[in-house]
């Protein structure tokens, strides 16, 4: 999974694009003009990208039939339909449910039946303005391996197949141009989590920046093992590869421009993708400069006592964000469920989401500690880690309950308040972080976590998010004094560069 929607390393601080950003608007966003460098691209890259723009503005035609319709269902599922009563139509036909639950199909009432239309029928007319659009990219361009990612999902957009064009996109290199586009989250299917939203990240790769990154991919076995839970919850069947980029955003699509703007995503989530080479996470260093800028940085000042809040860092909410993206490659992925060969997403549904978005957050905080168990980072900074951590969780539970990441940072919030990590300080009205108890309480948070999504343990998931996701009055009372802070970013990109 993706969607970090929150912020990298003073040696690996990554500037952001020179932005002008317009007063803060009504519902809570900062309109800013994204500028991105694009002045070292070849014509032939120019011309890739262009299009690659217009291609993107099909995903987010498509997102927007797949958005709409009241209720949870959304687009994907006739109006009216309830889980309960898709629950038992599955049950009553066993047989039905592979393509009910397929990510890409579109569920549909026929009679008293359910039937499934394939996305690649759905959306033709949008796939096929797309498709066409990828093989022109892909002929204009030199670089095989982009050639090859481009002409393999215009092929999935006519065929519904999905599976050589996320290898090929693992396997894009020699090229500025790092292009994610086609169906990928499941978010956006509240009912069960299971049908994919269209999508696209234009983006341009810094590979210096990027290089700068690489040696902590190769500590992804070591985070596995380091894991505080048993063997058997344990995941070293995915592949190693997990290529890392810092990237400027140039252009987004569909389930990318709505809702609370990504800084970092990590894919593909086609588990057989994930085990034959891993996932890549990608930084989206424009995105998320502007969002440290005009969000967390003054946040910090308000949650934070004085002390604590001069600790907030751009370092350090970098480092997060991608640790949490690296920590979406770790634990419990494909699992075995009363002997049946299942996956996590599968067995959580609804909850998914905001188990998996929590669990990275809380791993990301705590496999930078093992970085500093390593010597990779300053132990002394550890304050500064959560510090930068604390400003990051109410940064996301303004996203509010109904979002995963929302209702993800709010289980957080409870499950370390309850454990004496935030401590509040009624002179000044602002948290306190006990760093010894946060140190412990992530570890603990962590490992329940892992072993509820390692045991397909669905009502156990939804107990503990009943249990901790609240918000108590201390909370509130910070919440309230964030109000002239944006909620979020509204980045404007330009048509075409």
């Amino acid at each position: 999974m993706r969607r970090f929607v929150a912020p990298l390393i003073a040696a690996l601080c990554l500037p952001a694009a020179a932005m002008a950003a317009a007063p803060v608007a009504n519902e809570g966003l900062a309109r800013i003009e994204m500028q991105v460098e694009t002045g070292f691209l070849s014509a032939e890259e120019r011309q890739v990208v262009n299009l690659l723009i217009q291609a993107a503005d099909e995903m987010t035609a498509i997102y927007k039939r797949q958005a709409a319709g009241p209720g949870p269902g959304h687009g994907f599922y006739p109006d009216g339909l309830t889980k309960a009563e898709l629950d038992a139509y599955i049950a009553a036909h066993p047989a039905e449910k592979a393509a009910l639950m397929d990510g890409y199909t579109v569920v549909k009432r026929q009679g008293g039946k359910l039937v499934t239309v394939p996305y690649n029928v759905e959306y033709k007319a949008e796939l096929d303005r797309a498709a066409a659009l990828l093989d022109k990219a892909a002929a204009i361009t030199t670089n095989p391996s982009l050639k090859k990612f481009l002409t393999l999902r215009a092929q999935s957009f006519r065929t519904n197949d999905y599976f050589e064009s996320e290898m090929a996109w693992m396997d894009l290199t020699g090229t500025p141009i790092e292009v994610a586009i086609g169906p990928y989250e499941t978010y956006t299917d509240e009912l069960y989590g299971q049908k994919t939203a269209f999508e696209a990240f234009v983006t341009l790769k810094d590979p210096a920046e990027s290089s700068a990154l690489d040696k902590y991919k190769g500590y992804l076995r070591a985070m596995e093992e380091n894991l505080p839970v048993d063997a058997r919850y344990k995941n070293f069947a995915r592949g190693g590869e997990s290529p890392i980029a810092v990237a400027e955003q140039v252009r987004g699509g569909g389930d990318n421009t709505v809702g609370p703007q990504t800084i970092a995503f990590n894919l593909p989530n086609d588990e057989r993708v994930r085990e034959a080479k891993g996932a890549k996470k990608v930084v989206l260093s424009n995105v998320l400069g502007a969002k440290y800028d005009r969000i967390l940085k003054p946040m910090g000042e308000r949650v934070l006592v004085a002390d604590q809040a001069a600790l907030v860092s751009k370092k350090y909410m970098t480092l997060e964000t991608l640790f949490h993206e690296l920590s979406h490659s770790l634990g419990p992925g494909s699992i075995v469920v009363d002997g049946r060969p299942t996956t996590v997403s599968a067995e959580l549904k609804e909850i998914a989401g905001a188990a998996e978005e929590a669990k990275a957050d809380v791993m990301g905080a705590y496999n930078i500690l093992f970085m500093m168990d390593k010597g990779e980072l300053p132990k002394a900074e550890r304050s500064q880690l959560f510090a930068s951590y604390t400003a990051g969780v109410f940064r996301a539970v303004r996203f509010g309950a109904g979002e995963a990441h929302g209702r993800g940072a709010a289980l957080q919030y409870g499950y370390l308040k309850s454990k004496g990590a935030l401590v509040w300080d009624p002179a000044a009205k602002r948290f306190k972080v006990n760093d010894d108890a946060m140190q412990d309480g992530l570890t603990s948070l962590l490992a329940e976590l892992i072993k509820l999504q390692g045991d397909g343990d669905y009502a156990g998931m939804n107990a503990f998010f009943d249990k901790y996701a609240k918000l108590d009055p201390e909370a509130e009372t910070v919440i309230a004094t964030l109000k002239d802070i944006p909620v979020d970013i509204a980045p404007v990109y330009p048509d075409k560069i």
